[in-house]
């Protein structure tokens, strides 16, 4: 079949598809919104582009028309936002940048300023504004799903609540502190048959989707091993493990899962197979009393210190450099949220994030290690270390016929066959948006958690119950082996 009729019978499916929708004129109509766009619409979207035929021309035409017509098909989703700090509102703003596949109806947020920020972006109704999410899950319900990104310790009982309620959940990671709580709240979203996601936001980047196409392909034979590591970076070790809100164990919970649950999740998506058994070692080497600087004296603060132009991790030098420098954002803006150079001097006189770093009441680890025992004799190792200057994940994957390496951009390829090495960019382009984040992690989930909503296809979900209670499971074994000093080893 020519390129042009290939393109005139791909054009013939999408209008008999669509005649309804186009036929109201509106995107209303009740048929076209609620029946789910068949399968070969859908991977044109997500990329496959199955109706390519045989030129680039029809294949670019043909993605170009489909993106348009499937989010006229889909249903519109609708969410309710249970905290609106970081992470919410960046999830969030999904909706500002695509406002006919999502709309934000409704806000539980305790902080005045957080919240009243969420209502005015998205235009939120008086009536679906709520202190407290308690007041929202006894409403009846309000929108489609909800995205709960309340602080770690308080996702349990909100996620249960809310599945109970028949809202779809998108959860941000981790998705408790105890495997007993993750436990309940996978038994509640499959009790009550709702779509669950958990923000595993690097199983969703262009960067993870390549790698694991390129393995799964067998690209480099079996793999054999993985060494991964994540470069913290001492001034966000600073800023969220030592001063900010994942500090302390008994008020968050503990390194590994506070951060690195990404981690290990990711490493096991790649391995395609189930963990076996884990040992771990790891401590807090620096951020100690015992570890000031003799000439920091007594001072509490950074901004009282005679130390603080020599300490690598002074507040006014990570916060107000910043500012300085024109950036307002994260983390500048976590300090003060309403971002200005008197409102930063208040919150590090008296504020938090104004600590000394051998002063605070931190326990979570700066440095640990993972090793990881997986089906079919294969091992990986992982490093989260706080003392780096930060950036993209760095990881080599050992195979029979090959390896890679990658650092969360580029992937190299080397072939044992040919001996020779290729390199695969597969950088997105960020625009600065807030869904830009994670290399495009933010976007790719929530990308894939709306679509599946409208459509009520779990299949688009890369990070639902099974295998997202796995990993964590993987989580609480290494803190475990790491405390007890001894190989931890995984039910089946």
């Amino acid at each position: 079949m020519s390129e042009c009729a290939q393109f005139e019978r791909s054009f013939g499916q999408m209008f008999v598809v669509c005649r309804p929708l186009l036929r109201s004129g509106t995107g209303t109509d009740a048929d076209s919104q609620s029946r789910p766009p068949p399968a070969w619409l859908t991977k044109t979207l997500t990329g496959t582009r199955e109706l390519r035929g045989g030129g680039r021309a029809t294949g670019l035409v043909l993605t170009l028309l489909a993106r348009s017509i499937i989010h006229g098909i889909m249903k519109k989703v609708t969410f309710l936002c249970i905290g609106a700090g970081g992470r919410g509102t960046t999830y969030c703003s999904f909706a500002l940048e695509l406002p006919n596949r999502l709309q934000v109806v409704g806000v539980a947020e305790p902080r005045e300023f957080f919240r009243q920020r969420l209502v005015q972006a998205h235009q939120i109704a008086p009536q679906f504004v709520f202190n407290d999410w308690r007041e929202a899950a006894r409403r009846p319900k309000m929108a489609d799903a909800v995205i709960i990104a309340t602080q770690d310790a308080m996702h349990t009982e909100p996620a249960i609540a809310f599945a109970k309620r028949g809202y779809h959940v998108l959860l941000e990671k981790p998705m408790a502190p105890t495997a007993k709580d993750c436990r309940h709240i996978i038994a509640a979203v499959k009790r009550h048959g709702v779509l669950f996601a958990v923000c595993h936001v690097m199983r969703y980047t262009t960067y993870t989707r390549k790698l694991k196409a390129l393995v799964e392909a067998g690209t480099i034979g079996d793999v054999v091993n993985i060494q991964h590591l994540e470069p913290v970076g001492y001034w966000h070790q600073a800023h969220s493990f030592v001063r900010g809100n994942w500090r302390n164990t008994a008020e968050s919970t503990f390194m590994l899962l506070a951060k690195s649950c990404h981690d290990i999740d990711w490493l096991r998506h790649i391995m395609g197979v189930p963990c076996q058994a884990v040992a771990s070692f790891g401590g807090l080497k620096h951020f100690r009393k015992e570890e000031k600087p003799p000439a920091a004296g007594a001072a509490l603060r950074c901004l009282d210190c005679a130390y603080e132009p020599h300490c690598v991790y002074s507040a006014k030098k990570i916060y107000l450099g910043r500012f300085d420098r024109g950036d307002k954002g994260w983390p500048v803006n976590v300090v003060a949220p309403v971002v200005t150079s008197e409102n930063l001097d208040i919150a590090l006189r008296h504020g938090p994030y104004g600590r000394c770093v051998y002063e605070c009441d931190n326990d979570v680890v700066d440095h640990q290690i993972v090793n990881l025992q997986f089906a079919g004799n294969r091992t990986a190792s992982f490093t989260m270390t706080a003392f780096n200057a930060a950036g993209h994940r760095q990881t080599r994957i050992f195979g029979t016929r090959g390896m890679f390496e990658g650092d969360g951009v580029i992937i190299r390829h080397t072939d044992f066959l040919t001996d020779t090495v290729t390199a695969i960019n597969t950088e997105t382009n960020p625009d600065g948006s807030l869904l830009s984040g994670h290399g495009g992690g933010d976007f790719g989930l929530m990308d894939s958690f709306v679509q599946a909503v409208a459509t009520n296809d779990p299949t688009q979900i890369l990070s639902g119950p099974d295998e997202t209670l796995e990993s964590h499971l993987m989580v609480f074994a290494a803190e475990q082996a790491r405390l007890k000093n001894r190989v931890i080893e995984l039910s089946q």
